[in-house]
């Protein structure tokens, strides 16, 4: 996890204990108990009590998110559950009547936000199974979301996180330098360096348009989503923010960029969400772009996270792999151009 130089086994075991420190906050069962299940930006439990309470809690990462942007997150989750766009987990609220709850233990140098969601039941779709139907829904769900980002009045001083090539290469980069990554050397450098050049050109040209730029899920993984019967939740909304329409494409073939299968998946997902919104040829086009510039971001995200278990997994051939991903991508472009 970045934004600590704490070793991160030791930071987990200060995090555990803050944990069941901060379940007094709600009033929720005295004899609930909190059991990490996941480690990326933040640090997720599951909490649970006798007689069946369960809820997932979120003990946010120090100094990625303010208070106020924890805020404009709630509040887009409860307008997109409130219009019926998407169906999205519910908060509690703590004994001090706050959806956000901050909370410290010696150890930590700063206090900690914590939200507590409810428990949504529901399995992810089986990654090794036929994956068009689950990505053809999440094609209309990301429409649904578009289409409602467009009209949708936000709170007074919405702040989120922005995606965008500035965010992302720039020199205050969310996640850090991808020249920093594990394995990015010389031979790799200069054609991550032309993608890094043509993907800035294009996004420059593509435009920042109201049409499409605005304010996204940013995660739309498969990992994120929960279906039960006919019921089909999106959660995990941490990463919400600014960006292109576009990218919610990128974002979810996360990590799976070389598969095989991504043609498919991506002409299911353009299939479900072209049933509810159009979609023009010119924002099309730019999806590979935004697939790259993601897989660029993850490979930034390694280098900043490598404490973390799935980094480390993923860093041996991640860099090797993106760079012929662009390589690949290049070549493409420079076929379309002189067929020009």
């Amino acid at each position: 996890m970045a934004g600590t130089d704490m070793p991160l086994a030791r930071l987990l075991e200060h995090l555990d204990r803050l944990a069941h420190k901060a379940l007094a906050l709600w009033d929720i069962p005295a004899n609930a108990r909190a059991t990490r299940i996941n480690v990326s930006e933040n640090t997720t439990y599951l909490v649970e009590a006798d007689g069946g309470f369960r809820a997932v809690l979120r003990v946010h990462r120090d100094s990625y998110h303010t208070r106020h942007a924890i805020q404009c997150e709630l509040a887009w989750i409860d307008a997109l559950d409130r219009d019926k766009v998407v169906v999205t987990p519910g908060h509690y609220r703590g004994r001090d009547g706050q959806a956000i709850q901050s909370c410290t233990i010696d150890g930590l140098d700063a206090p900690r936000f914590l939200v507590l969601f409810e428990f949504v039941e529901g399995v992810q779709p089986e990654e090794s199974g036929d994956l068009k139907a689950p990505f053809e829904k999440l094609g209309a769900m990301a429409a649904r979301m578009h289409r409602h980002t467009m009209s949708w009045t936000r709170p007074h001083d919405f702040e989120r996180l922005i995606w965008d090539d500035a965010t992302v290469f720039g020199p205050q980069a969310t996640w850090g330098n991808w020249r920093d990554a594990p394995n990015v050397d010389a031979t790799l450098r200069p054609v991550l360096e032309a993608a890094e050049r043509t993907i800035r050109t294009r996004l420059a040209a593509y435009g920042k348009g109201h049409d499409r730029f605005g304010l996204i899920h940013a995660d739309m993984r498969l990992a994120n989503l929960l279906i039960k019967g006919t019921d089909t939740r999106l959660i995990d909304f941490d990463d919400c923010g600014f960006g292109w329409f576009m990218y919610d494409f990128a974002a979810a073939i996360s990590f799976i960029e070389t598969d095989p299968a991504i043609p498919d998946l991506k002409a299911s997902w353009l299939r479900g969400y072209r049933r509810v919104r159009d979609l023009p040829a010119s924002d099309e086009a730019e999806i590979e772009t935004f697939i790259m510039m993601r897989r660029m971001a993850l490979l930034a995200w390694i280098g900043s996270h490598i404490e973390a278990p799935e980094p480390q997994a993923l860093a041996p051939h991640f860099a090797t792999d993106t760079a012929r991903l662009a390589q690949a991508w290049l070549e493409r472009l420079q076929a379309q151009a002189d067929k020009v």
